[in-house]
């Protein structure tokens, strides 16, 4: 006789068992695919009594003749609760962030990763790129992390793990590989909370002071 497989856990069978102050700054991370977004949109509605209250900060930014992105943006926005207020960011995260920073409001942004990519690619030139520029980006990646711990809003902030795979082969795609390492670890030492994502399911990594992890 087979006996049916246990399910494994999700993202929304996980998401009683996690509550959120108002205010703290969560860090979602994960892989490609796993689950990431999906559970930071869950968090942001748990957090709210109305779907009004939630800011959504788009960083990808629209590319000419990229249709599969285009594809991929519209997932996203159809799976969002349609009374969520969007906000298209590639760079300015700063302004955003002190532009809705009152209590009661969430502010999900996705992603670190995307946000990364334009400010990037704007700069990068590998003539003349330096570790001085790159300090000065993990810098202003660390001035971000405060200002979304400090703010009154609860953050909710998604990035991509990049990391695990070989060490790549040209110069720019291991600079950005390192940036991207350091950006994370910027705003999980700033973040009260944070989950990796794996298989669709969550997995706290860092939880507020005082609470049992699960």
């Amino acid at each position: 006789m087979q006996t049916k497989p246990t399910p494994m856990p999700t993202a929304m069978s996980t998401a009683a068992k996690t509550s959120i102050a108002p205010g703290e700054l969560v860090l979602v991370t994960g892989g490609a695919r796993s689950g990431k977004s999906q559970w930071a949109e869950q968090l942001a509605t748990m957090v709210v009594s109305s779907p009004e209250q939630v800011v959504y900060v788009a960083t990808a930014g629209r590319r000419d003749g990229d249709d599969e992105m285009d594809a991929r943006v519209a997932r996203h926005r159809e799976r969002r609760p349609h009374a969520w207020q969007t906000v298209e960011e590639t760079e300015d995260l700063e302004s955003v962030l002190t532009q809705w920073d009152q209590p009661g409001t969430v502010i999900l942004i996705d992603c670190l990763t995307l946000w990364l990519t334009n400010v990037f690619l704007r700069q990068y030139d590998p003539d003349t790129w330096t570790s001085d520029a790159e300090v000065t980006l993990l810098d202003r990646a660390e001035r971000l992390a405060k200002i979304a711990r400090a703010s009154q809003a609860t953050v909710i902030a998604v990035g991509n793990e990049i990391g695990y795979g070989i060490v790549p082969m040209d110069k720019m795609s291991r600079i950005f590989r390192d940036l991207s390492g350091g950006i994370q670890q910027r705003f999980g030492q700033q973040a009260q909370r944070i989950y990796l994502t794996v298989c669709g399911a969550p997995i706290t990594v860092k939880s507020a002071a005082g609470e049992e992890e699960r």
